[in-house]
């Protein structure tokens, strides 16, 4: 039924894919902001993404308080609830039954890649079965991998953390020096990885060595850069995409390992075992001899690291959602809310086609990525460091003003 051009029913709002540190913002911006028009009924939320609505279970948003979805915006991780189940096409028509039976108007799905292509297929379903239904995807997953955006919302806070806890490891690495790999989440693209460059300040500072998955990962060529660094400074910090992998494709951790973990998707378990940071400290180790070798695997600590969110990443975050009732309001077509960097840093906010957006991947330009391969250029810096936020702590040292030796001068 319409109100005019609007759509008459209920809203219902889904978080897909892995938390972020402010994903809730965009959850609590698309509630807020649709409980404002007269035509929307009720607003639900799926708990749990799209298992929770086939499994109908759904909450009424429309009881929660200001107050407490304000709270719950400031809060990170999926206060729905997420899931990791990829629809194929039967799903998405078991999912537009339930929508069919709740007399659903508008559904809000906030994810990545595949979540983006779960709204494209449910929109087709609504559009073939001639039932009035609004599909929009919400932006959101720190890889930063969403085509036609500038950047996504959850990857400012995510990189945030990276640069800051390279920041750490580096002051930790000059104390008591040695050579330190670090594992960043990052299948496809690397712009995660690459964030740890962000934390440097003096010329020494590491990381000295950033590994992309969008160049190819020789393992004899790394233990040399190792080695050179190290040879240099007395020491060496390297971070290291998971998604690192060879000439033909295959992700480095199946060259190093016989035994290969697989996900619910089939996909090769890159970095949450710990597996390739273990990997590469036993192959730096072996190849050069150098015995203080350490390493870790960032790994969930990068999605919802409380403390350490990103204020700019906070508010893009709100006004995605919002934008996204707003587009679904008062437009005539299903899409993706995109963002869009004007003037040195603001953002614009457009209404792009699905077939853009779903089920593709960016990865980092090449004038992001140095000549060498592991490292970033200036121009990677520029585009990052506005959108950390406010008070990025900073670092300093000593002056070396050694006293003279008395007994060997």
């Amino acid at each position: 039924m319409r109100i005019g051009s609007m759509f008459k029913g209920k809203v219902l709002v889904a978080q897909g894919g892995g938390p972020t540190a402010v994903i809730n913002q965009s959850m609590v911006g698309a509630v807020l902001e649709s409980r404002k028009f007269r035509n929307v009924e009720l607003v639900y939320g799926a708990a749990h993404g799209v298992r929770g609505i086939v499994d109908e279970e759904f909450l009424d948003l429309t009881q929660e308080t200001t107050h407490n979805l304000e709270m719950v915006a400031e809060t990170p991780s999926s206060a729905l609830g997420s899931t990791r189940d990829k629809p194929d096409l039967k799903y998405c028509q078991e999912i537009f039954k339930v929508l069919k039976a709740h007399e659903i108007g508008y559904f809000f799905y906030i994810g990545g890649n595949d979540s983006s292509d779960t709204v494209r297929i449910v929109s087709d379903e609504a559009k073939n079965a001639g039932y009035d239904l609004r599909c929009v995807h919400i932006p959101k997953t720190i890889d930063n991998d969403l085509m036609v955006n500038d950047h996504t919302p959850g990857f400012p806070s995510a990189a945030r953390f990276v640069a800051q806890a390279f920041m750490g490891i580096n002051l930790d690495n000059w104390a008591l020096p040695g050579v330190y790999i670090g594992v960043v989440m990052g299948r496809h693209a690397g712009f995660l990885t690459a964030a740890s460059a962000l934390g440097k300040k003096f010329p020494d500072d590491g990381p000295h060595l950033i590994y992309l998955p969008e160049r190819t990962f020789d393992p004899e060529q790394f233990v040399a850069d190792v080695k050179r660094v190290y040879d240099t400074y007395g020491r060496c910090v390297v971070a290291v995409s998971e998604g690192i992998h060879d000439a033909t494709g295959a992700p480095i951790i199946t060259r190093l390992t016989d035994q290969v973990e697989r996900d619910a998707h089939g996909n090769v378990q890159l970095s949450g075992t710990g597996a390739l940071a273990d990997l590469l400290v036993d192959l730096v180790k072996k190849k050069t001899g150098i015995k203080r070798v350490r390493g870790d695997t960032l790994g969930y600590l990068q999605r919802s690291f409380v403390g350490c969110v990103s204020d700019v990443d906070q508010r893009e975050a709100r006004e995605v959602g919002e934008k996204a009732v707003q587009f679904a309001m008062w437009g005539s077509r299903d899409g993706s809310v995109t963002i869009h960097r004007t003037g040195f840093y603001s953002v614009d906010y457009h209404f792009t086609e699905l077939t853009e957006v779903a089920g593709k991947t960016r990865v980092m330009p090449d004038n992001f990525i140095a000549a060498s391969g592991n490292d970033v250029t200036d121009a990677f810096l520029m585009y990052l460091r506005p959108l950390l936020g406010r008070g990025l702590p900073d670092a300093y040292r000593l002056r070396n003003n050694y006293v003279p030796k008395v007994l060997n001068p």
